[in-house]
């Protein structure tokens, strides 16, 4: 399995960017999809998640600016990040769950490889 992020850059405050992750290689598609986030010095806190049927889960602080979407067919998942603040600097790191052929089938969760976001002040 491999996922594939691109989007990110430098953008001023309350500018948007919008991140697009590829998901392939579980021949039983993906689970839930998400972005996560993590400053230097702090934790990867998730972001946002979007069920394989559409129900989204936001982080408090990114309520009704971000926006996550998925195209299943194409098994890729997008966080539209609008109203961008300085302190959304991060490295953004989508993930995507499957099952693990290698476990029985259990699922698990697999990361792409980051995109740094920064939002200058």
């Amino acid at each position: 399995v491999q996922l594939q992020a691109s989007g990110g850059g430098l953008v001023e405050a309350g500018g948007s960017l919008r991140l697009s992750c590829a998901a392939s290689g579980s021949i039983f598609g993906f689970h839930d999809m998400g972005w996560y986030r993590q400053a230097p010095g702090k934790q990867r806190d998730l972001v946002a998640a979007i069920t394989n049927s559409g129900t989204t889960n936001y982080a408090d602080s990114v309520k009704g600016r971000f926006t996550i979407a998925r195209d299943n067919a194409k098994n890729t998942v997008y966080l539209q990040m609008n109203s961008l603040k300085p302190e959304d600097t991060a490295v953004y790191y989508c993930a995507a769950d499957a099952p693990d052929r290698t476990a029985d089938w259990a699922p698990r969760r697999y990361w792409g490889q980051g995109t740094q976001v920064t939002v200058s002040s």
